[in-house]
Formats: C-alpha cells, structure tokens, sequence
C-alpha cells in the first residue's frame, strides 16, 4: 500500500503546479503561451489516459482518439443541440466515454497484441465514419459549426479567455492526479501484474478481463476529459479530433516522453505540440520534418526522454554506491 506521506506529496506537488501554471498570464501577456499551455492540458491528459493502456496495461491502443473525439462531439452537441450547463455537459461526455468504452473494451481486451491494438483501428475508423456520415447531427466533415455556448456556472465564466486558462489548468492538474493515485492504488499494481503475467494473475484468482475492461473504461473517460478542453478551446468539435493521425500523435507523444515515468506522456506531448508549432511555421515539409525528430528520439535514446533520464540516474546513483562501498 502507498504510505499516506506520499499521498501528501503528491498533493504538494499539484498544489505547487496550479500555483505556479496560475502566474503565467501575470509574467507574461503572451496569448501564445496560454493557449499552448490549453492544448498542453488537453493532450496531456490524453496522452496520459493512453499511457494507462499502454504502459500500465502493456495494451497498445491504436484507436485512442475515439474517445478524444467521442467526448469533444458529446460534450458540444449537448451544449449546443440540448442547451445544458457546462458541468452537465462535462458529466454527459465523460458517461458517453464510458458507456462506449464498455462496449468496446468487453470485446478489445479479450484479444491480444497486435489483435487487440488493430482492433482498436478498426472501431476508431468506424466512430469517425459514423462522424462524417451523420451530417445533420455532427456537420460531417466539416464539423459541428456554430459554436459552443459557453454560459456562466457557478460564478466561472469561460467566454473569457483567461478564465478558460484557468478552468483547463485546473482540470488538467486534478486528472493527472486521479490517474497517479488511481495507478498507485492496488487496482494499478493489480494492473501492472496483468500486464507481467496474465497467467499467474489468473491463477491467483484475478479476474483479467474485468481488470483490463476497467482500465479501458477509465482511459476512455479521462480521454474524453482531454476531449472536453479540446472543444471549449475551439469552441466546437472536428472530425479529426477522432481521426487516426491523432491516435497516432498521442503513441509518439508517449514514445517521446516515456511509457515508465508517470509524468513522461505530458512532457512528450508538450515536446511534440512545440515541435509541430515550430515546423508549421518554418517549413512545408510538416510530416516528413516531425517523422525525422520522432525517429531521432526513437533511435537516439531508444526510449522516451523521462525513462532515459530516469536510467541515467539510477546509474549515476548505483555508481556512487559502489564507489562509497569500495571505499
């Protein structure tokens, strides 16, 4: 069981976090970097709800992104279409998220390996197709048009931009939170020995399926999260929001930050959000630019940036050690 200290810490450390992300717009008027910090909490929790698949649960989930857009879509069309307040609207894409990640996650788990992970492909393409189709209730391909209300709640007004900076920090801040003490909890190491060995799970009386369809569930819930911000932030919802290039970038922002330190698919995605903002604006050759940097980071540390570090120092500290036994 995780001690309570650590508990405490963690709680410091978001606490610090928000203090520090909320002085942002007094240092700088910067509108750039507000927004960029936004898009950072969206696919920061995105990436993150992925690396509860594929880190934790060693299930590589190439159709991640119909969650991302499942809840974006949800969210907005209840906004718009049924008129309902923005924490309605939340808890509606979020119970959507859900449910579809039910259905889909009691057939997905069952499989294995590459099985499972094109699988996944399959249903996401149908959940984009079902987006494009569907014109007059999601504007097909060219999106759900006209806006998303954004009426006050609770005092918190989200037309005004700071506000909206404010709210997806927030939000961003006590997902990864969840997800850390979630993945902290015994169901996360109950997770993790899936993952090591579903054979010696099973015979220790786990039930592999339901552990497995409950961390597909909760991925899809907190992709829908990122989802949510996504939506508020562009004031509507887009097809490729569940397109599968966004599955894909939320795989590299995994394999940019690492897969085995808790924090690393935030960092990757805001490596990756900075590298596309940089090469849109320098050159044309966009895709080919960023396949060259992921494919550096690939070979070059073998491994996401947080893991290779993290390594680096585990040698670094087993080096002193030795050297102070010898002494």
């Amino acid at each position: 069981m995780t001690s309570p200290a650590f508990f405490k810490r963690e709680w410091l450390w978001a606490v610090a976090i928000i203090l520090l992300l909320f002085a942002l717009p007094s240092l700088t008027s910067s509108r750039t970097a507000q927004d960029f910090v936004v898009r950072l909490a969206a696919y920061g929790i995105f990436a993150s709800s992925l690396n509860i698949l594929v880190g934790y649960g060693g299930m590589v989930s190439f159709g991640h992104a119909m969650f991302f857009g499942g809840g974006s879509y949800a969210f907005a069309l209840l906004m718009q279409k049924a008129g309902t307040s923005i924490p309605v609207g939340i808890v509606g894409g979020i119970v959507f998220c859900a449910a579809l990640g039910f259905v889909i996650g009691a057939i997905c788990v069952r499989l294995k390996e590459i099985y499972f992970s094109f699988i996944t492909l399959a249903f996401q393409m149908l959940v984009h197709s079902v987006i494009l189709t569907w014109t007059s209730l999601t504007g097909g391909d060219q999106g759900l048009m006209g806006g998303i209300p954004r009426r006050e709640f609770w005092g918190i007004n989200l037309a005004n931009n700071t506000t909206l900076y404010f709210f997806a920090v927030t939000v961003a801040v006590i997902c990864l939170l969840l997800m850390r003490y979630i993945l902290q909890s015994p169901y996360g190491y109950t997770l993790r020995m899936v993952r090591d060995n579903a054979d010696r799970a099973r015979f220790l009386g786990i039930d592999v399926w339901r552990v497995k369809l409950y961390a597909f569930i909760l991925a899809a819930c907190f992709a829908g999260i990122g989802g949510i911000i996504m939506a508020l932030f562009v004031s509507g919802a887009y097809p490729e929001f569940s397109y599968w290039t966004t599955s894909g970038e939320a795989v590299f922002m995994i394999m940019m930050g690492g897969l085995h330190v808790f924090i690393g698919p935030v960092v990757g995605a805001a490596l990756l959000l900075m590298f596309n903002d940089v090469i849109s604006r320098n050159t044309e050759f966009h895709g080919l630019a960023l396949g060259i940097i992921v494919l550096v980071f690939a070979l070059g540390f073998k491994r996401g940036i947080t893991d290779f570090v993290l390594q680096a120092f585990a040698k670094l500290k087993h080096k002193r050690t030795t050297s102070h036994a010898k002494g």
